[in-house]
């Protein structure tokens, strides 16, 4: 008699915990337990990062003990690592009473370049009798030991015979002109002023407020040319083509629009973000325009059809900086965080990521001539080498707000704003702060209205346009009225580079 064997249904629920418990069964007893170390690949690990981190002291170090040992073959009757020391004639004049002359770094009694007696060219350059000898010798100790720093780009090998030409005044005509204020103050917005885009021609700018509206300025004298309304929310980005009549803006209403300033009309609107559009940038040499916001992703546009070519995702959080290069990578963007990414636009995929950042990556500028950019954020100002995104070193100082934009000019000074309304002006090469200005709110204004959000140079480097939460413009110019002696040269260089 043939029986029937009944299967009893189960539910997916009690499947799902007979599955659980067999694997807690299985698993448990080792769930806890850390896996023992590899010895080797804790040994290639450690060997790799000494490599990576320490390559520059190793070479320092085997460069200073050469040193050390020439100097104690040739065994000169005065100390060999003595930097500043008198003039062949100095000594007599000064004995006799006469005037100080200047001094001379380096090999005494020889002309800058020439052979000393171990058979290599060493400087001497020369000093103003002015300026203190221990200043000088600080200055060639940071040449010697930080010669990815030095003022002309020298190398370790040509450091030796060349880096000390950088004399005091080319130093203080470089770095330590002041920037003043009193240029001129435009008042017109009635909302915080967001954003600043300049004409190719170097005649008029247009700035973008909370209030809406998009204002077109003239440069030189700053009245009001033209005022265009169609966005709904703040605008936050803007941009001028440097081939076309077209200006392109972006807000938090989650619209891209291109106006045609002929006609003063908004021919094109670019529709795909999910949320409020924060930065916007324009390629260089072929016709697309990149946008990033709130939704993540970086979305790359074809300026004539508006469709969407690429999209660029990867980032976390809000992107809240981007700019573009003629070559790669074309594209590099910056995020609330904390991350920089490096992108290839051809493909659409990160080409690399930089963590060197601890808190939001607010504001990025790129060098006009040189292949690399600062990248700003509320605990340090950082500085990479393009293509491949590698670190530098960090600014010298901390401004210690939210720095919410920066700008470069060719001469080499950098300029970041921050939400207290601090300015601080830098040396592109050293990290030097050598000033720190403070903006004044316009009269009415709340004292926690005094912050910065958008900065920008002219053409010429030589007018710097802040966009202010007091609802003002103001234009700053370098003094040119400064001199050495009303403001000195205050720059003791560190020992050491900060790496984090």
């Amino acid at each position: 008699m043939e029986t029937e064997l009944s299967i009893e249904p189960q539910s997916l629920k009690k499947l799902s915990f007979k599955s659980l418990k067999r694997s807690l069964d299985l698993f448990s007893p080792t769930h806890g337990q850390i896996p023992p170390p590899d010895a080797e690949s804790s040994k290639i690990r450690i060997s790799h990062k000494l490599n990576s981190d320490y390559v520059r002291v190793k070479t320092m170090s085997s460069e200073h003990a050469t040193n050390a040992a020439k100097s104690q073959v040739q065994q000169e009757p005065t100390p060999s690592n003595a930097l500043a020391l008198p003039g062949p004639q100095q000594s007599n004049d000064t004995q006799m009473g006469g005037p100080p002359k200047d001094l001379v770094i380096g090999s005494t009694g020889q002309p800058r370049g020439s052979a000393d007696a171990g058979g290599q060219g060493r400087s001497s350059a020369i000093i103003p009798s002015n300026v203190s000898s221990e200043r000088w010798c600080s200055l060639e100790a940071w040449g010697s030991e930080h010669v990815n720093f030095c003022h002309h780009g020298k190398n370790s090998k040509q450091m030796a015979s060349s880096c000390l030409a950088c004399t005091l005044e080319e130093l203080q005509s470089e770095i330590l002109l002041p920037w003043l204020t009193d240029m001129l103050v435009i008042s017109g917005h009635l909302g915080w002023v967001r954003s600043v885009a300049i004409d190719p021609s170097n005649t008029w700018f247009c700035t973008g407020s909370a209030d809406r509206t998009i204002k077109i300025w003239d440069l030189a004298s700053g009245r009001l040319k033209l005022t265009l309304t169609g966005h709904i929310d703040q605008v936050r980005g803007l941009a001028v083509s440097n081939k076309h009549t077209y200006m392109f803006s972006a807000g938090d209403d989650k619209l891209v629009k291109c106006w045609d300033l002929e006609q003063n009309k908004v021919i094109r609107s670019y529709h795909g973000h999910l949320s409020g559009v924060y930065c916007l940038a324009l390629h260089p040499t072929i016709d697309i325009l990149l946008t990033g916001g709130r939704d993540s992703v970086c979305r790359v546009w074809d300026i004539r059809s508006k469709a969407q070519i690429r999209t660029l995702p990867g980032h976390d959080n809000t992107v809240c900086s981007v700019f573009t290069r003629p070559t790669d990578p074309q594209v590099i963007t910056g995020s609330h965080d904390s991350t920089i990414k490096l992108w290839d636009l051809r493909t659409g995929k990160t080409m690399s990521t930089l963590t060197h950042h601890k808190k939001s990556v607010r504001a990025m500028a790129p060098h006009p001539t040189e292949d690399c950019f600062v990248s700003a954020s509320a605990e340090n100002i950082k500085k990479f080498r393009l293509p491949r995104g590698e670190f530098m070193h960090n600014m010298l100082s901390q401004q210690k707000t939210i720095i919410n934009a920066a700008a470069v000019n060719e001469e080499g000074v950098l300029a970041t704003a921050g939400d207290n309304g601090s300015l601080w002006f830098w040396d592109w090469n050293s990290g030097h702060n050598f000033q720190q200005a403070q903006t004044i709110v316009q009269p009415g204004s709340l004292e926690s209205e005094a912050g910065i959000y958008s900065i920008m140079y002219d053409l010429t480097g030589s007018r710097l346009i802040t966009c202010e939460a007091d609802k003002t413009i103001k234009m700053w110019k370098e003094d040119e009225t400064a001199t050495p002696e009303t403001h000195p040269l205050h720059f003791k260089p560190p020992r050491d580079m900060r790496r984090f």
